[in-house]
Protein backbone atom coordinates (compact mmCIF):
# COMPACT_ATOMS: atom_id res chain seq x y z
CA UNK A 1 0.00 0.00 0.00
CA UNK A 2 1.47 3.72 -0.52
CA UNK A 3 0.61 6.63 0.99
CA UNK A 4 -1.82 9.00 -0.89
CA UNK A 5 -1.47 12.21 -2.16
CA UNK A 6 -3.58 13.47 1.12
CA UNK A 7 -0.88 12.29 3.48
CA UNK A 8 1.30 13.96 1.25
CA UNK A 9 0.16 17.12 1.11
CA UNK A 10 -1.07 17.26 4.91
CA UNK A 11 2.58 16.12 5.98
CA UNK A 12 3.75 19.20 3.82
CA UNK A 13 0.87 21.68 5.04
CA UNK A 14 2.25 21.05 8.34
CA UNK A 15 5.56 21.63 7.32
CA UNK A 16 4.59 24.85 5.63
CA UNK A 17 2.51 26.18 8.47
CA UNK A 18 5.80 25.43 11.21
CA UNK A 19 7.95 26.87 8.29
CA UNK A 20 6.30 30.12 8.28
CA UNK A 21 5.71 30.53 11.91
CA UNK A 22 9.50 29.87 12.70
CA UNK A 23 9.90 32.61 9.81
CA UNK A 24 7.33 34.76 11.56
CA UNK A 25 8.80 34.49 14.80
CA UNK A 26 12.50 34.77 13.60
CA UNK A 27 11.60 38.82 12.60
CA UNK A 28 9.62 39.95 15.56
CA UNK A 29 10.28 37.26 18.61
CA UNK A 30 6.26 36.96 19.12
CA UNK A 31 6.24 34.02 21.21
CA UNK A 32 2.89 32.66 19.57
CA UNK A 33 5.25 32.60 16.29
CA UNK A 34 7.42 29.94 18.09
CA UNK A 35 4.36 28.24 19.49
CA UNK A 36 3.05 27.66 15.96
CA UNK A 37 6.36 26.45 14.18
CA UNK A 38 6.87 23.67 16.85
CA UNK A 39 3.00 22.36 16.82
CA UNK A 40 4.32 22.26 12.96
CA UNK A 41 6.72 20.25 13.07
CA UNK A 42 5.18 18.36 15.72
CA UNK A 43 2.48 17.78 13.12
CA UNK A 44 5.42 16.43 10.90
CA UNK A 45 6.77 14.00 12.68
CA UNK A 46 3.33 12.45 13.38
CA UNK A 47 2.53 12.42 9.45
CA UNK A 48 6.18 10.98 9.17
CA UNK A 49 5.17 8.34 10.71
CA UNK A 50 2.62 7.96 9.47
CA UNK A 51 3.92 7.46 6.03
CA UNK A 52 6.66 5.69 7.08
CA UNK A 53 3.44 2.86 8.41
CA UNK A 54 2.59 2.27 3.97
CA UNK A 55 6.07 3.49 2.22
CA UNK A 56 9.65 3.32 2.59
CA UNK A 57 12.42 6.11 3.35
CA UNK A 58 13.14 6.84 -0.21
CA UNK A 59 9.54 7.04 -1.52
CA UNK A 60 8.41 9.36 1.26
CA UNK A 61 11.16 11.56 1.02
CA UNK A 62 10.63 11.62 -2.85
CA UNK A 63 6.98 12.72 -2.63
CA UNK A 64 7.26 14.66 0.34
CA UNK A 65 10.19 17.16 -1.11
CA UNK A 66 8.29 17.42 -4.25
CA UNK A 67 5.06 18.48 -2.53
CA UNK A 68 6.34 20.50 0.08
CA UNK A 69 8.56 22.33 -2.27
CA UNK A 70 5.81 23.04 -4.52
CA UNK A 71 3.35 23.71 -2.28
CA UNK A 72 5.97 25.83 -0.22
CA UNK A 73 7.08 27.78 -2.99
CA UNK A 74 3.16 28.82 -4.43
CA UNK A 75 2.44 30.03 -0.75
CA UNK A 76 5.57 31.59 -0.41
CA UNK A 77 4.95 33.40 -3.71
CA UNK A 78 1.14 34.59 -2.52
CA UNK A 79 1.16 34.48 1.08
CA UNK A 80 4.94 36.50 1.43
CA UNK A 81 5.06 37.61 -1.94
CA UNK A 82 8.48 35.76 -2.36
CA UNK A 83 9.95 35.67 -5.81
CA UNK A 84 13.10 34.12 -7.94
CA UNK A 85 15.46 36.24 -10.33
CA UNK A 86 15.46 33.82 -12.91
CA UNK A 87 12.57 32.17 -15.38
CA UNK A 88 14.84 29.00 -15.33
CA UNK A 89 14.25 28.52 -11.55
CA UNK A 90 10.43 28.47 -12.48
CA UNK A 91 11.51 25.70 -14.99
CA UNK A 92 12.65 24.36 -12.37
CA UNK A 93 8.95 24.08 -10.33
CA UNK A 94 7.68 22.39 -13.57
CA UNK A 95 10.17 19.84 -13.52
CA UNK A 96 9.44 19.34 -9.73
CA UNK A 97 5.72 19.08 -10.99
CA UNK A 98 6.79 16.13 -13.66
CA UNK A 99 9.45 14.32 -10.64
CA UNK A 100 6.04 13.82 -8.61
CA UNK A 101 3.98 12.28 -11.18
CA UNK A 102 7.04 10.05 -12.38
CA UNK A 103 7.07 8.92 -8.25
CA UNK A 104 3.27 8.57 -8.48
CA UNK A 105 3.00 6.57 -11.78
Amino acid sequence: KTMGLTDIVLLSAVEIFGDFNFRWYAQTNALSYLGGGILGYAGVVYYLIKSFRSDNVLYVNGMWDGVSGLIESLAAYIILGDRLSRPGQYAGLVMVVAGIYLMKH
